[in-house]
């Protein structure tokens, strides 16, 4: 894989958000077999929930970034509800603010992580992942209160 541009501890595709190892897979049967590997990439496990960091920085949070946040975001699909949670002071600065997007199909989600991680907004380069759902609804969304993100 080196040749083709692979680093170690670097993800595949443009913007390194893919998986960051090599999966690796157990013989189950003559011609079947099936993957082993339990690393979920730097976006996290597939879900309904997005979170987006970078986006303002602390401090920078208006009454009108929910709605322009929807707005932006609706195109990729229905979003049920948008959350914005400022993490008190002494964060780093680009974890201070988190927008999470609760989209309504997975598949929703996941153009909007794969279009957003990386993108450019305000001069700050957001990071998209995915959330988990469980932890969204119990309003854990500080980054010490769950280990489902990476």
């Amino acid at each position: 894989m080196k040749r083709m541009g692979w680093e170690e501890g670097k993800g595949l595709g443009a913007q390194s958000q893919g998986i960051t190892a090599a999966l690796q897979a157990h013989k189950t049967g003559n011609k079947t077999g099936r993957i082993v590997s339990n690393e979920l990439g730097q976006l996290g496990a597939p879900s309904r929930c997005v979170l987006l960091t970078n986006m303002v920085g602390a401090g920078e949070v208006d009454e009108r970034l929910e709605e322009e946040t929807k707005q932006e975001c609706s195109k990729y699909g229905f979003i049920s509800r948008c959350v914005i949670h400022e993490l008190p002071p002494g964060a780093p600065e680009d974890q201070a603010v988190r927008i999470f997007l609760l989209f309504g199909k997975q598949e929703s989600a996941m153009k909007a992580v794969m279009d957003l991680d990386g993108r450019f907004f305000g001069g700050r380069q957001v990071r998209a992942s995915f959330f988990g759902e469980d932890d969204f609804a119990n309003k854990k969304l500080d980054p010490k209160e769950t280990d489902d993100e990476l």
